[in-house]
């Protein structure tokens, strides 16, 4: 990466989004001052400088990944493939002896074997870095500084566009170390709150906490610590990155953290495994003094001892979730006496199944805010009907 002059050179970028949740990303990255360009089903297209694309890897809560594009063209055969594989700008990205797994997928193009448009690929990248080790895409979802640097070819419609993988996968925040049962990834979490327009200003409440995922993103969220402040990125080995520039934003996002919350945030599982894993992960993310921990059944969390309105937003038990198929029909029918006895004030959000049978347990009143998948399965965040900003979200960054 070549350093920045008096005018900043500018990179075509997409942060990558799960099912569902890119508007999110596009709301969060028009928060930290940062326009996207286009809005698409799979992710979020910016035209960034290098400072900007840094700002974004350790700020954004909802996006997957973010990728800097390197070169995008039409190929339909593997003649012109190896000659646009020539073209790319590779030592923007990998230095000298360094490490490259490749990650192909083709879709309605006239090349569709990825094993042969991958051989290409490399042969591209070998001839223009010396010393490169070239291997198929490994298991990147580790937060190992020294993984290989990651080259994503995506080839639909007999286009094909290269990007490099500036960031690792980002739901890594580095503290999650603990896991209970069925773990909901960081960036899901995150996407709930902002899914609901939690902003930290309200009590909040889960009394299915598992490893404390939602909580624990809403003490970091609340305290606009930034996420990726403490982990390293792969655009952090890319050959003339300018380090001094990245401490800068890193030392930027340490001094915009408050130092405390100003509403409970109330953490809760019948499982005493559950528990420990929440208290061992808000430790090391920091927040430990934040939240509120404890063991019980959701049949004793009372709402109104907490304060007068707030949100209760969790990931509860469902469907596949459910290792010995219990019918949930009475513990979401107690879920709705909880919110009942809550007071008007209190607010519901819901990741599950559009299942029918288990919303009807509430008492109705329930609306869908967004659609993605959790572990593969199908979900949905449902939100109180009367909230407003469930279909607006902006993050709090």
């Amino acid at each position: 990466m070549r350093a920045e002059s008096s005018a900043p050179i500018r990179h075509d970028v997409f942060a990558v989004a799960a099912p569902g949740l890119a508007p999110l990303i596009a709301a969060e990255c028009t928060d930290l001052g940062l326009a996207p360009t286009d809005v698409s089903a799979v992710g979020v297209s910016l035209s960034l400088t290098t400072r900007e694309l840094f700002t974004l890897a350790c700020w954004t809560r909802c996006a997957s990944r973010v990728l800097l594009r390197l070169r995008e063209f039409t190929a339909r055969d593997f003649a012109t493939l190896e000659k646009q594989a020539t073209r790319v700008d590779w030592s923007r990205v990998i230095a000298p002896n360094a490490a490259v797994s490749l990650r192909v997928t083709c879709r309605k193009s006239r090349l569709y074997h990825s094993d042969a448009v991958a051989e290409r690929i490399a042969r591209g990248i070998a001839g223009a870095v010396s010393g490169v080790r070239v291997d198929a895409a490994a298991d990147d979802d580790s937060e190992n500084t020294e993984s290989p640097q990651l080259i994503v070819v995506r080839f639909d419609h007999d286009r094909c566009t290269i990007s490099a993988d500036a960031t690792g996968m980002l739901h890594r925040r580095g503290w999650r170390q603990a896991v209970a049962k069925a773990p909901l990834r960081e960036t899901l979490a995150a996407s709930m709150l902002a899914g609901v327009g939690w902003d930290g200003s309200e009590p909040l409440v889960d009394p299915f906490c598992g490893s404390g995922t939602i909580g624990i993103e809403a003490a970091l969220r609340a305290r606009r610590m930034a996420p990726g402040v403490h982990r390293r990125f792969a655009m952090e080995q890319w050959p003339s990155a300018p380090t001094a520039q990245f401490e800068e934003v890193r030392a930027l996002a340490r001094a915009m953290a408050r130092p405390s919350l100003s509403v409970p945030i109330v953490l809760s599982d019948r499982d005493e495994g559950a528990v420990r894993a929440t208290l061992a992960n808000a430790e090391r993310a920091g927040v430990l003094g934040d939240i509120t921990v404890v063991r019980r059944a959701l049949s004793d969390t009372l709402l109104s001892s907490i304060g007068a309105s707030g949100w209760l937003l969790t990931n509860p038990p469902y469907g596949l979730r459910v290792s010995d198929g219990a019918d949930l029909r009475g513990l979401f029918a107690r879920l709705g006496q909880v919110m009942a006895e809550g007071g008007a004030g209190w607010k519901l959000g819901l990741l599950m199944p559009n299942d029918r049978r288990l919303l009807a347990q509430l008492g109705g009143g329930m609306r869908p805010l967004f659609s993605t998948e959790n572990g593969g399965l199908p979900v949905q965040l449902f939100g109180s009907a009367d909230i407003t900003r469930g279909n607006n979200p902006r993050a709090s960054s």
